[in-house]
């Protein structure tokens, strides 16, 4: 096994025991096997989802009532990169890396048995750990160290991407699978609801598929100016316009080709199914605190829409989303609005919850 001369027995690490119960605790840095690799956390994204767990948020599923999503006590995060201090000779081999090396995981920690694992949709694994979320077997990026396990899906990080946005490669990754999954042509007219980080990074993506017709939707004045900024050719406040007419007089009355969500608000779904022409395309990206009722009608009989979910990173998010910042051909650096100390972590997640003057807070460690 590789490692630098010096590793600390001990490191700071941010953990959930419940809801509304955060600790930032003094714990043992992991220990790795040949087939793990440790590295230091340079910058970690607090999530919407990180900010929904700490609320105590639950996942509803098949009309039923899944459990948290997390195996308390765990270290949070999921959006982070870092720097190989120990890299076992199996993961060596697996990974194509070596010590010294900037390196990211993807979120899902895949178990590579199941029929969606074998069939190469690994981000759609049944049995999936998702990091941040299973004490023991999925502690998170919120701590100065943290270990890739055995089946950690691992890419390494050019050395030209700037350290505090290695923490949106996650973000971006799960923007490329949206954008893909909504097959963008170049006659679409293209809405894209909930310009958060997320977002704003899908905002710029739909840009580079160059569709005729770009529009943002947002509550906030900050990110409906960046939207703009990216290329958005309208920017639309609900609390100002009523949305659906705006989208209506720019395309004759028919409505939008695509329609994304990633809001999380349920009126972002009525809103959207409201919006969209006859046999658009409608695809949900969010985290939901309360399910959603809809009049099915518009999807079926009315309209005869495509409805599609987007889950996370996909097969190829990642590198597309390394690959692009490393070119420089999406901006992160108007997103990252507010960087922390891991010491600070009760005013990074309140000024994250609050959504009114930052759109990606990242902490140090």
């Amino acid at each position: 096994m590789d490692k630098i001369k010096y590793i600390p027995r001990t490191m700071k690490a941010l953990k959930i025991y419940g809801p509304h119960d955060v600790r930032l605790e003094e714990v043992e840095v992991p220990a790795i096997s040949e087939d793990e690799i440790l590295i230091k956390v340079v910058a970690t994204g607090i999530c919407a989802g990180d900010v929904k767990i700490i609320d105590g948020a639950q996942m509803f599923w098949s009309g039923g009532v899944l459990p948290k999503w997390v195996d308390e006590p765990v270290t949070l995060g999921h959006e982070f990169g870092g720097r190989i201090v120990a890299i076992g000779e199996n993961a060596k081999k697996r990974a194509g890396l070596s010590l010294g090396d900037m390196a990211i995981a993807e979120q899902i920690i895949p178990c590579n048995e199941c029929e969606y694992c074998k069939a190469g949709e690994r981000w759609m694994c049944i049995n999936q750990r998702i990091y941040g979320s299973k004490k023991n077997v999925a502690e998170g990026s919120m701590a100065e160290y943290m270990k890739f396990y055995p089946n950690s899906v691992v890419h390494k990080i050019p050395d030209n991407i700037p350290e505090n946005q290695v923490a949106m490669i996650e973000p971006l990754s799960c923007a490329v699978h949206t954008i893909e999954r909504a097959q963008i042509c170049f006659n679409d007219v293209v809405v894209i609801a909930g310009l958060g980080p997320i977002g704003l990074c899908k905002l710029q993506l739909a840009k580079l598929k160059n569709p005729k017709t770009l529009i943002g939707i947002d509550l906030q004045p900050k990110r409906l100016q960046i939207a703009r900024e990216y290329g958005a050719d309208y920017v639309f406040n609900p609390t100002e316009c009523d949305v659906d007419e705006e989208v209506k007089k720019l395309t004759g009355g028919y409505g939008c080709d695509k329609y994304i969500h990633c809001s999380g608000h349920p009126e972002g779904v009525k809103q959207g199914l409201k919006m969209i022409r006859n046999h658009g395309t409608y695809v949900e990206f969010s985290v939901f605190m309360n399910d959603t009722a809809v009049d099915w009608s518009i999807i079926g009989d009315r309209k005869e829409l495509d409805v599609k979910g987007a889950h996370i990173s996909g097969r190829t998010g990642y590198q597309a989303a390394i690959d692009m910042l490393s070119k420089g051909l999406i901006d992160v650096s108007k997103i990252i609005t507010h960087e922390f100390e891991i010491e600070d972590y009760k005013e990074a997640f309140a000024l994250s919850k609050s959504g009114k003057e930052s759109i990606k807070v990242v902490l140090k460690s």
